[in-house]
């Protein structure tokens, strides 16, 4: 049993893809604040994968620790990024690199981590790339290269919550996922609550936001990616495709056997 509740954020109604910005971003904030109303920030960590989701995620929790922080609580609420003398928030990230990422996303994620003051911790897959059999079998690959990391980087850190980019309209797998999961421990994985902050969000509530608020964002998406992989199974989706219709579909069939293994 989880030493800390955080159920009590699903009672929360989930708000309808036509809902305000305005509102789902207080929505957002509300569950973050929840979370740090229960765990120390010291026990949470963004699941950041360098994409346009997670990076609002790590923005939004980002924005309540330096609300929570900051000195002048005048100046709380109006944005994202810090005021000149702000207090460094204990900003927290797991990467899971599988060696298959694009470089301008490895590389944008570093630059924000390193722009934003963010303690990044790396999870590599412990396998020879040149050997492995890479997206052959698309569970196996997922399970070797991102989901083995990823429980080793929970175990390492002690990361209590993760907080992820998932949104409900992206799969139909996600539709019904609540704000905040506790994910029991499984063969590799240790137990942890995921806590999904922006589900109630559509493809363009996030582009709004990173427009709104002038977020930093990988260049690929000006070259025709909606949702970010690792290259071999990445390719661009036209504006009339689904969002996700870049990613491999083999894989995308198999979101609920990978989440049963560990994955988001």
């Amino acid at each position: 049993m989880p030493a800390v509740d955080l159920s009590p954020v699903n009672a929360l109604p989930a708000l309808p893809p036509a809902a305000p910005l305005a509102d789902k971003t207080a929505r957002a904030r509300a569950v973050l604040a929840a979370v740090l109303a229960h765990i120390s920030a010291q026990s949470v960590a963004v699941a950041f994968t360098g994409g346009k989701d997670s990076s609002v995620s790590l923005a939004l929790w980002r924005a309540v620790l330096l609300e929570h922080h900051r000195a002048a609580p005048q100046n709380a609420g109006h944005g994202v990024l810090p005021d000149a003398g702000s207090e460094a928030p204990p900003l927290a990230a797991l990467s899971v690199d599988t060696g298959l990422k694009f470089p301008q996303v490895t590389a944008f994620r570093d630059r924000l981590c390193a722009d934003w003051n963010v303690a990044l911790t790396i999870a590599r897959p412990l396998v020879d790339l040149a050997a492995y059999p890479v997206a052959r079998d698309k569970v196996s690959c997922c399970h070797d290269l991102k989901i083995l990391p990823l429980a080793k980087a929970i175990r390492e850190t002690g990361a209590q919550v993760l907080l992820t980019g998932l949104r409900r309209d992206e799969h139909a797998s996600r539709a019904e996922r609540p704000y905040a999961e506790w994910r029991a421990a499984t063969h590799d994985t240790p137990a942890y609550w995921q806590v999904n902050p922006i589900l109630d969000w559509t493809e363009m509530d996030v582009w709004a936001f990173i427009t709104g608020e002038a977020l930093p964002y990988c260049e690929l998406y000006h070259e025709g990616y909606r949702s970010l992989g690792c290259m071999p199974c990445t390719k661009p989706a036209s504006a009339g495709a689904d969002e996700r219709a870049g990613r491999d579909q083999e894989k995308e069939r198999q979101l609920d056997v990978l989440k049963g293994l560990g994955y988001f």
